[in-house]
């Protein structure tokens, strides 16, 4: 279960890393880039957004949860 915790945590980190990525693709460097490679930026920042809510509110809680810890 500790393991399955460390995988969701890593998770998280790594759909904040690419939120961040396509947020900046997406808008600062929007000008920069062909039109497919912005819309795909767009699609990714909505997947990588989906990614942290279904890490965090359902996987990760439902772990804590099972090994007894605090749930905030």
């Amino acid at each position: 279960m500790e393991k399955m915790l460390f995988r969701v945590n890593s998770a998280i980190v790594w759909s904040v890393l690419g939120l961040l990525v396509t947020v900046v693709l997406a808008y600062p460097l929007a000008g920069r880039l062909p039109m497919m490679l912005q819309v795909l930026a767009h699609i990714g920042t909505l997947l990588f957004a989906v990614g942290i809510k279904i890490a965090y509110y359902i996987v990760r809680l439902v772990f804590l949860s099972r090994l007894g810890r605090p749930v905030h």
